[in-house]
């Protein structure tokens, strides 16, 4: 048996990697469709303050897209490193949008990116236009691709075991593309990103206002970043409750798990603001709840139940014990590929293979099955209440909070009077880190909660790994952590240093008010 270190190992490492890695992602999701937004505005008005702006904040934007390739490509090849059983289980079919990824979107983006810093200067204003929208469709469908491979892994649709291969196939690749787990979870990711590229501008225009300094540069900039992030947020919003909805479908245990709900409630169940969590006794021991919301977000319904952990504990239970029968029926087809009875009863059971590999963490022969062991494997099927619940209320917290900044920005930018309310900059340079933690505890609620599954309800996460030393684990992810906190000190040294030096850095002047004045009476 795999021991629980090297899982746990593995999985740290694996986790440190990505949550690293999208600290840049959504910065380059959302600063690209700025860079359209800034960039169109000049062709159509000919303004040199605006290509100035496209250029100035193409700068950052280049500087956090060089460091997000650098930590993207670590995650593709731990596939390989140190989840070797995954990749071998499902690789046709978790590599396929993976490799179109690639062949598509990466090398879209990155060809753009090339034209876009070195092109101002031999390519036509409409040209050049093209250039930066097509990298930034490019950035998109990149992110597109991604999260159908992972949307994938949250509700494996499309594909089937098979016995002769002992692996996952795919039987339908546009159930997997349309996977409606996927594409909810790509537009709520993507327009995550837009707001933070929103929060990002519009906290450092806020700076230069305070300052004083390239004033009209940063009220354009505060400006266009308001309205966009406006509408960002509100379709984060409202897709995080599609995202909601096909979680409740696809997986009723993370739904249960992030609401605390012990007990199946009479529909439509009521959405807990806050709870005292027992996670001992299996129980809230106090909730503050707001009811019939949490129905008509989960179900869609106000006729529909929310099954609760107990309900789905005692039905995950059932699905074990017949897992038990399927893992025994492929376990004799692996011996003898042409066993009828194995076969007659592996169909029987197969859709509950996964449950039955569950008991493979506490032994390696199904007849000796304990009671206890399956008490174990069902209380694993649920994940730690507590943080769920939390760590879904700080996310969403956080999305409010922007939302009424992003409001209160927007309305003064209509009125012109942002300038002269210094608390509401201030508020906006402060709130800078704001999505990125939205976006990293989103990704700890998505990931946490599929456990214990690399696929849902498929591969447990413990048969997934590659068989390495613990010490090989510690020294790579010692490695890893090391050089990505560099990446990382790098990133924003350089971000800091070209958002001090401002628009100036161009060489093309500065934007205060007193410059343009100085120069419309020369």
């Amino acid at each position: 048996m795999i021991s629980e270190q090297l899982v746990d190992l593995s999985r740290l490492q694996f986790a440190a990697t990505a949550m690293y890695h999208f600290l840049f992602v959504p910065l380059t999701l959302g600063m690209v469709w700025l860079l359209v937004i800034m960039e169109s505005v000049y062709v159509m008005t000919g303004k040199v303050v605006w290509k100035d702006m496209t250029r100035f904040w193409g700068k950052l934007f280049g500087i956090n897209f060089a460091l997000g390739v650098t930590t993207g490509i670590t995650l593709e090849f731990q596939f390989g490193t140190n989840w070797a059983y995954y990749s071998h289980y499902v690789g046709d079919i978790f590599g396929a949008p993976l490799a179109i990824e690639g062949l598509m979107a990466f090398f879209l983006e990155s060809t753009f990116i090339g034209l876009f810093f070195f092109g101002w200067d031999r390519l036509s204003k409409t040209q050049h236009l093209l250039v930066t929208t097509l990298m930034a469709i490019g950035t998109n469908l990149s992110a597109l691709w991604i999260l159908i491979a992972n949307g994938w892994m949250q509700n494996p649709v499309g594909a089937e075991f098979s016995y002769q291969t002992m692996r996952m196939e795919m039987v339908d690749f546009w159930a997997v593309v349309f996977n409606p787990d996927a594409q909810a979870k790509f537009v709520h990711t993507v327009s995550a990103g837009y707001v933070t590229g929103a929060m990002f501008v519009l906290s450092i225009s806020s700076w230069y206002l305070l300052k004083g300094r390239d004033v009209e540069f940063a009220k354009r900039s505060f400006r266009v970043a308001s309205a966009f992030g406006l509408a960002s947020v509100l379709s984060v919003i409202v897709l995080g409750d599609e995202s909601g909805y096909t979680v409740g479908e696809a997986q009723q245990t993370k739904m249960a798990a992030l609401e605390a709900m012990w007990e199946t409630e009479p529909a439509p169940a009521g959405l807990k603001l806050i709870a005292g969590i027992n996670e001992a006794q299996q129980k809230n021991d106090w909730e503050v709840e707001i009811p019939y919301v949490m129905g008509v977000i989960g179900t869609r319904s106000l006729d529909k139940e929310i099954s609760g952990i107990h309900d789905i504990k005692a039905k995950n239970r059932d699905r074990v014990v017949r897992g038990i029968e399927a893992v025994k029926a492929l376990e004799a087809l692996r011996k003898d590929r042409q066993d009828t009875g194995a076969k007659q009863v592996f169909e029987q059971y197969k859709a509950d293979l996964g449950f039955g590999l569950l008991l493979k963490k506490y032994t390696t022969d199904m007849n000796q099955v304990t009671t206890e062991m399956i008490d174990r494997a069902v209380d694993s099927t649920v994940p730690l209440v507590t943080p769920m619940f939390w760590s879904f209320r700080v996310m969403v917290g956080l999305g409010f909070a922007m939302l009424a900044l992003f409001a209160l920005t927007f309305w003064t930018s209509v009125k012109g009077t942002f300038t002269k309310r210094p608390w509401l900059l201030r508020t906006a340079l402060w709130m800078l880190p704001a999505p990125w933690i939205a976006c990293e505890v989103g990704w700890f609620v998505a990931e946490y909660g599929r456990q214990p599954w690399t696929i849902y309800g498929v591969l447990p996460t413990h048969l997934s790994v590659s068989t390495l030393s613990v010490q090989s684990l510690y020294g790579s992810l010692a490695g890893f952590i090391g050089f990505y906190t560099v990446l990382l000190i790098v990133e924003m040294y350089l971000m800091v240093k070209f958002a001090r030096m401002g628009p100036g850095s161009l060489g093309t002047g500065r934007y205060d008010r007193e410059a343009i004045h100085h120069t419309a009476h020369a």
